[in-house]
């Protein structure tokens, strides 16, 4: 009995997918069920191994209510998002569109940009941090950003603050939504401008009716990346609690589970978030 083509390559498609999907169900779903079981004991790893400890809900109540670092971190978390993650999509496509253009050595500059993330592991990061290479120390010691932050209210002040300190890490970070960008630019067909150019439209009127509309959906890849590269950095302080505070006698493996439960939610919410703005943003491009 012969097969009909779409079911064929329904069948070609999950052969191709298997070994994802079967990687996933081992390295990821699994370690996912038995962290959330974890979250809701207490652990304890002893000679004769791990035991453990029904607590319910308890360690997620003590994240919110006893700890004083963690619900701070949590606010900092979703502050940085806000403030890096349009600045760094930003950034990708203004300079995509530039590296874009006819120039001479676009290839050394595209190269320069995308070194970066070549390089950019946690240790390299860290020494870079520990330097003082990864912010602008000289403008934070400005006399009008000091009396600008004392003015400010003190979320506004502390997202002034991260973008401050984190502004050569937006540099850093880009590189590979640049990639992106590059490649959904170089497929738009030419003859969509120069039918613009010949209907009179002027360069800023392509960039929002035809460039805009047309790299959308790789917008949404890009946000969606750059917020899993910021959360899941080794450098990233909620991480770094939460592998403190798995080794800490009155905290443990199970209390980390919850604090490392609670931040994928936080992650999800974000990225939530965005896509939803995304969506709302293509709806209105159709529109128009």
């Amino acid at each position: 009995m012969k097969l009909r083509l779409r079911t064929r390559e329904a069948i070609k498609g999950f052969i191709f997918i298997s070994p994802w999907i079967i990687g996933f169900l081992i390295f990821t779903l699994v370690p996912l069920i038995r962290t959330f079981f974890y979250s809701l004991n207490e652990v304890k790893v002893t000679a004769e191994g791990v035991r453990t400890l029904f607590l319910g809900l308890k360690n997620y109540k003590d994240a919110f209510l006893t700890d004083v670092n963690y619900p701070q971190l949590l606010v900092d978390y979703f502050l940085q998002m806000i403030v890096f993650v349009p600045i760094i999509v930003s950034f990708a496509l203004v300079m995509s569109l530039l590296l874009n253009m006819d120039i001479k050595g676009r290839s050394i500059f595209r190269t320069i940009y995308f070194l970066p993330v070549v390089i950019a592991s946690g240790p390299v990061f860290n020494q870079l941090m520990s330097k003082g290479a990864m912010t602008f120390s000289g403008l934070a010691n400005l006399g009008f950003v000091k009396s600008l932050q004392s003015s400010l209210p003190p979320t506004f002040a502390r997202v002034l603050g991260m973008f401050i300190s984190g502004f050569i890490m937006i540099l850093w970070y880009s590189g590979v939504q640049i990639l992106v960008y590059l490649a959904g630019l170089q497929k738009i067909d030419k003859s969509m401008y120069e039918a613009a150019r010949i209907d009179g439209a002027s360069r800023w009127q392509i960039l929002w009716k035809i460039t805009m509309p047309v790299l959308a959906p790789l917008t949404l890849v890009n946000i969606v990346y750059t917020i899993v590269t910021l959360s899941t950095f080794a450098t990233s302080p909620i991480i770094q609690k939460i592998l403190v505070d798995m080794y800490r006698p009155e905290r443990g493996l199970g209390y980390a589970s919850a604090l490392a439960w609670i931040y994928f939610l936080a992650i999800l919410l974000v990225i939530g978030v965005f896509v939803l703005i995304s969506a709302l943003y293509r709806r209105k491009v159709r529109v128009s």
